[in-house]
């Protein structure tokens, strides 16, 4: 456990030095050409299988299509794009295509304990490898924000990172003469909002149980901790982790048996709890730093409504200690180092993605790995809000379901349902996801 307690303060402080660079707009550009354009340029005609989770409903599919294009245009390559939405049956395709030999030339996937499978498979070749031949690949990355794999090498080539904090509709709280939260709320005050909200005839938090219960998951185990140890794994439910989570797990129950999720939270998907929270119907939303660009092109007229505010806390944690980091990236596989026609091309794709330029079109208040820091222009009310209240950050740590296994994770994260309902203990529910771990 102290082990897990030093690598959050490493991990804490790193963050958030990458929320600084992620925001900063004065950090001069590298005019330095991406490592792969001091070699002749390929041929052109190179078709590329890439496989992201820029799905037709991310927020960023716009700017990585641009991105796609104009990679196309300048090298006379194409991209063969198989994206599709972040979610676990995306993730089990991913690794059930490596197991089958169907693995894409390029993924943008998770660095962290869901890549290993892959990783250790060695079915993708790691940053010093790719080095060698192209000395400057990633050249423009904070080497110390990359991942690290189990085996101390870095695979990934960093993109922008994320944040994890509360969303509000803050037309809903004006009608329920409530403030917008600010870096002190606390979970008493959000339990007495919620109730209100509820007695006003909204619904006081957009939530798909079934779909996404991580987020309200990451926030109440810190609740029920500190941040210097969110990261903490237990071996059982008997453990001070243990009990951590199980007694998140109960924060949830309560929730939901006051009835502060929607109606239909054990079957709806995200999508749909999204929309009751963009259409007005719900206050708040625990979401990340990619769905701000969400309501952005679905609620273009609206974004005066949302605001990002604050997750309350309870117990040792402060509301302004944020879940936050970067944790997905561009890996080559290695199918596509071993083939000459596509080694090259594939290289060029990656720093083309991961260059300055391209990065700052995705960048608006994301944590970034860029030496010089994204430089994000014109920023909407919304992006505004976010960059407002991350400015008043204390602290930023990252995910703790990122790392256990998939197996625990889909296990954990299922039975949800069953504990909020009372058909599972919280305890049963952690230690039947901990014997996946």
């Amino acid at each position: 456990m102290k082990k897990n307690r030093i690598l959050a303060l490493i991990m804490s402080g790193a963050l958030m030095l990458g929320l600084l660079a992620g925001c900063g707009n004065s950090g001069s550009k590298d005019s330095t050409p991406p490592s792969g354009d001091k070699t002749a340029a390929p041929a052109g005609g190179v078709e590329l299988n890439v496989v992201t989770s820029y799905g037709g409903d991310d927020g960023n599919r716009k700017q990585y299509e641009a991105a796609v294009k104009s990679y196309e245009e300048a090298t006379g390559n194409s991209v063969q794009d198989a994206s599709a939405t972040s979610n676990e049956e995306w993730k089990a395709k991913v690794l059930t295509d490596f197991e089958t030999g169907t693995e894409p030339d390029v993924l943008f996937f998770f660095t962290n304990a869901d890549a290993e499978p892959f990783i250790t498979g060695g079915k993708v070749v790691d940053i010093a490898t790719i080095r060698a031949e192209y000395p400057d690949y990633a050249g423009n990355m904070r080497d110390s924000m990359m991942a690290v794999a189990s085996d101390g090498k870095n695979y990934a080539v960093p993109s922008s990172g994320f944040w994890e904090n509360m969303f509000v509709n803050t037309k809903v709280l004006a009608d329920c003469g409530i403030d917008v939260p600010g870096p002190d709320y606390t979970w008493d005050q959000f339990l007495a909002d919620c109730q209100t909200i509820k007695d006003k005839g909204y619904t006081p938090i957009a939530c798909s149980l079934f779909e996404v219960p991580h987020y309200w998951f990451e926030f109440c185990v810190m609740n029920n901790g500190t941040l210097d140890n969110q990261l903490d794994v237990p071996a059982s439910a008997d453990d001070a982790a243990g009990q951590k989570w199980v007694a998140a797990l109960n924060d949830m129950k309560d929730l939901y048996e006051k009835g502060f999720f929607p109606a239909n939270t054990l079957t709806a998907t995200d999508a749909e709890t999204v929309q009751l929270f963009g259409d007005g119907d719900a206050a708040f939303l625990i979401d990340g730093s990619w769905k701000v660009n969400y309501f952005v092109e679905n609620y273009p007229d609206g974004l005066d409504d949302y605001a990002i505010s604050y997750v309350p806390a309870k117990g040792d944690r402060k509301a302004s200690e944020a879940i936050g980091g970067i944790s997905m990236g561009y890996f080559i596989t290695k199918k596509a180092w071993d083939d000459p026609a596509k080694r090259e091309a594939a290289v060029k794709f990656v720093e083309h993605m991961t260059s300055d330029e391209v990065l700052s079109t995705f960048v608006t208040t994301e944590v970034t790995a860029l030496k010089n820091g994204a430089s994000p222009s014109g920023l909407n009310p919304l992006q505004q809000s976010a960059a407002d209240a991350n400015g008043a950050i204390t602290g930023v740590i990252g995910a703790v379901q990122d790392t256990i296994t998939s197996e625990c994770k889909t296990d954990l994260f299922g039975n949800v349902q069953n504990v909020v309902t009372g058909a599972m203990s919280a305890a049963d529910a952690v230690n039947s996801a901990i014997a996946l771990n």
